[in-house]
């Protein structure tokens, strides 16, 4: 007779091996946010949008590389956040994979009032944009709790 539940869950040395890519991925995905978070604020204050209400992205775009960077690392930002979901599912870890749901649902949201501030340059969607980055900053700080070594080890 063999034991099913056992054969369910990842061996210790590779559930250690997964919680430390998940600390790893979050701390890559935490970082990025941040050096975002300046940057956009950089965006909002320095870079200067075309006027009218029918903007394209290539419109904004031509006005510096801030915008363009920002876009760019907001893309790899969802690319991060994918990958670390993907690992905490593989990992089992059911409260990191509700956070880095949760934070990935922020990252998206962020992108949706970022193109929309593009559009129209409201301050709602630019505290929208701000608003859901630190709600996957927060996911993705408490991500980095909940996967953190055993006291006395690491």
């Amino acid at each position: 007779m063999t034991d099913t539940s056992a054969a369910a869950r990842p061996a210790a040395p590779q559930q250690a091996r997964r919680l430390a890519g998940l600390r790893r991925a979050s701390l890559i995905t935490l970082v990025m946010l941040i050096v975002q978070f300046g940057l956009g604020i950089g965006v909002n204050l320095y870079v200067s949008l075309p006027a009218g209400n029918s903007r394209s992205a290539g419109q904004a775009f031509s006005n510096g590389a801030g915008l363009a960077l920002h876009v760019v690392l907001g893309l790899l930002l969802v690319v991060s956040a994918i990958g670390l979901l993907v690992q905490a599912i593989m990992a089992r870890h059911w409260p990191v994979t509700v956070a880095a749901a949760l934070g990935l649902v922020g990252l998206v949201v962020a992108a949706g009032q970022g193109f929309s501030f593009v559009h129209d340059s409201t301050n709602a969607a630019s505290m929208g944009m701000a608003t859901a980055g630190c709600v996957a900053l927060l996911c993705y700080a408490a991500v980095l709790y909940l996967v953190r070594p055993p006291a006395g080890r690491g």
